[in-house]
């Protein structure tokens, strides 16, 4: 087994897959606590464009990001597939529960080793450490996140004091 081979080992497994922008995204299943459709988000002043507010989720607050603000991809209305998915980021030595909005949901997907492979580089100085992998799938590519890293440890900081 090559190097490449063992890095892509570790990354092997369940991962809940979503749509965004014509584009599919895969996110480890074990990161996932729930998805919700959408529901009311109290917007809090002075923070992040993407950072669409907060939301009470069985009494626990749980800050809200959209995810194609975060990666600067042109919002859209919500539909009725419009959905939040909640993750469990881990920060330091902490876990924070983040919720981000995605424009729907498809399904969950046993990812083989072999069929992930490592993200290009493009030849620039790209700020890309959030991608995981590459997953190749019939049809096309799905992207696969590292939701720890999706957002800077500064954002993070920034959700936990308002969650």
């Amino acid at each position: 087994m090559s190097v490449d081979q063992a890095a892509m080992g570790d990354k092997e497994g369940k991962y809940l897959t979503f749509n965004m922008a014509e584009e599919e995204y895969g996110i480890g299943i074990l990161k996932v606590k729930e998805i919700i459709g959408m529901m009311p988000i109290t917007s809090v002043p002075r923070t992040p464009e993407f950072v669409k507010g907060v939301i009470n989720l069985r009494g626990k607050v749980i800050p809200v990001i959209d995810l194609r603000l975060r990666f600067e991809i042109p919002s859209i209305d919500y539909t009725e597939r419009t959905c939040i998915v909640v993750v469990e980021a881990e920060r330091s030595s902490s876990q924070v529960q983040i919720g981000i909005v995605v424009d729907s949901v498809s399904e969950v997907l046993n990812i083989k080793a072999n069929d992930i492979e490592e993200t290009p580089t493009f030849g620039t100085k790209l700020d890309i450490e959030y991608i995981l992998g590459m997953a190749k799938m019939e049809g096309g590519v799905k992207i696969l996140l590292d939701i720890d890293k999706v957002l800077s440890g500064e954002e993070t900081e920034c959700l936990e004091t308002i969650g």
